[in-house]
């Protein structure tokens, strides 16, 4: 009975994990559609929302805790993440066998998915491994803020608060270009998996720069007399 509590545990992990992927994949797909990117990046948003509104698990949302929890809940966060990048592969999949992924003239673009996500990931490696993890850390700041923001708003019943709080942080980080390891891993695979020596370099600095942004605010809280 316990190992299948055990195994229910995981699966549950990877279920809620894969559905994240699926949640930032069609954050994704709005965000790259939108000819207006302003728009864009509010509708990405409805990807965290959704997550947290369901309580989907999404490693950008969890890793920002791991310094107050146990050495279980940090092997429970990169697993997330694993589902999460399942969950966003098959969601790029799917889309690159849709009319929306090489037509441009069906949603009046001037150029496809693919290309938009190829363009968007080619910016992406051409940074400097420097740039590309300090733009990670203002990320995982700025995802924890909208995931602890929005817990905060909820034990007060505050529903309009917690969704300026996901929307808010989320519109910024798409705006100026933040990097989202989640996110870069959906636009990765939408783009036919380019360069894959410049991904096995830039995945990991980018997945590292989001954990040591989500974990800075509670880290420096701990110095601070109004504690988190």
């Amino acid at each position: 009975m316990e190992e299948q509590m055990k195994k229910n545990k995981w699966l549950s992990f990877w279920v809620d994990g894969m559905l994240s992927g699926l949640m930032i994949g069609i954050g994704g797909i709005v965000n790259l559609s939108c000819e207006n990117r302003y728009l864009g990046a509010v509708l990405f948003s409805l990807g965290l929302f959704c997550i947290v509104q369901f309580g989907y698990g999404l490693y950008t949302g969890k890793v920002g805790y791991v310094l107050d929890r146990d050495k279980a809940y940090l092997g429970e966060t990169f697993f997330t993440l694993l589902a999460n990048a399942v969950g966003a592969a098959l969601t790029a999949g799917l889309m690159l066998l849709t009319r929306f992924a090489n037509d441009a003239t069906i949603s009046g673009m001037d150029v496809t998915l693919m290309e938009r996500a190829q363009s968007t990931m080619q910016t992406k490696f051409d940074d400097s491994l420097l740039s590309s993890f300090v733009l990670a850390i203002f990320c995982g700041i700025l995802m924890f803020t909208a995931v602890e923001g929005h817990r905060r708003c909820a034990k007060k019943n505050n529903f309009v608060g917690g969704v300026f709080l996901i929307v808010l942080p989320i519109t910024v980080f798409i705006l100026s270009g933040f990097n989202h390891c989640v996110a870069d891993l959906f636009y990765y695979f939408l783009a036919g998996c380019p360069n894959p020596l410049c991904a096995l370099c830039y995945f990991p600095v980018v997945i590292l720069g989001n954990l040591v942004g989500g974990v800075l605010i509670p880290l420096l809280k701990h110095f601070s007399n109004q504690s988190l």
